[in-house]
């Protein structure tokens, strides 16, 4: 059976969906609302499920592939839980040091699909990164639903912290050349736009459809950014002009990218919301700018 796409649902579930994803709706208020599109033997239920991760069939870097050498690290985090928890990944047979990448997750903390990104930027010639901010709940618990109904009860300042925390370790760590970058996605996409405002040394941001920091901490940013937007997704595309303004007003160096027609999450392979099209473009441009700005 062919693998479905966002164009095999229609525009409202789709917006049903992000609005569960981010904790707008509950799973119960998701499959009321969803009933209505439940036709030709679906069930909300049904559709829920079609919406929701493969992370088997989209995995393209296996755990125990061994051109990588991985490990679960803890970071001290005074100001944050105590300790962060990550998954370290970095080239095998590689000698010297490598420049480094920081993954934020989505509001599900450290799942397979995050996991496999920092397998993918590692065999770039990366040191990478992916913290887990579950860890101080038990880490990711393999369940979607509950991943996000944990995420929801975190405390957001100290979680700030460490993500903060981590960024430094890695940073510093024995391995690395000090060249920093971060990538993100969705609410990972929000972290790393708030990295960039918080860490002077950070060398390149890549936020992938996150949230934007307040127009005032524009003048913060000293990294430069690269800018991934999906074309149908208002929620975050609304807070742009503002923050696009305050980066041009202090010389902050961007560039934006929107794709047309995707949804939100459309770099995302483990959903029917990605975008194969738009989701390669954007992971060459990605790679691209980390390559200038980290390996330069």
């Amino acid at each position: 059976m062919p693998r479905k796409t966002a164009q095999d649902f229609d525009q409202e579930l789709l917006i049903l969906f992000d609005a569960y994803v981010h904790g707008i709706v509950d799973r119960r208020g998701f499959l009321e609302k969803a009933q209505k599109f439940a036709v030709g033997g679906l069930t909300a239920a049904g559709l829920l499920a079609a919406l929701s991760p493969d992370f088997a069939s989209a995995q393209q870097i296996p755990k125990d592939d061994k051109r990588i050498v991985t490990a679960t690290v803890e970071i001290p985090s005074s100001a944050g839980y105590g300790t962060v928890k990550g998954y370290l990944v970095r080239p095998a047979g590689v000698q010297g040091k490598l420049p480094t990448i920081l993954v934020v997750h989505e509001n599900r903390g450290l799942n397979p699909h995050i996991e496999d990104i920092a397998r993918r930027l590692a065999l770039e010639g990366y040191l990478v990164l992916a913290p887990d901010a579950l860890a101080p709940l038990g880490g990711y618990p393999g369940d979607e639903d509950k991943a996000r109904t944990l995420f929801a009860t975190l405390d957001q300042k100290k979680t700030a912290e460490y993500f903060v925390a981590a960024a430094q370790w890695l940073q510093a760590h024995p391995d690395s050349t000090g060249k920093l970058g971060t990538v993100g996605f969705c609410y990972g996409g929000g972290v790393a736009h708030a990295l960039a405002v918080r860490l002077p040394t950070l060398s390149a941001a890549v936020p992938f459809y996150g949230n934007h920091p307040a127009a005032e901490d524009a003048a913060k940013v000293k990294a430069p950014l690269l800018i991934h937007f999906a074309g149908v997704d208002e929620r975050i595309n609304a807070a742009w002009p503002a923050y696009e303004a305050a980066l041009k007003a202090a010389n902050v160096r961007y560039t934006a990218h929107q794709y047309a027609g995707t949804q939100h999450g459309f770099n995302n392979d483990t959903t029917p919301r990605f975008d194969a099209v738009a989701a390669k473009l954007a992971w060459e441009r990605t790679l691209a700018f980390f390559s200038q700005t980290l390996k330069a």
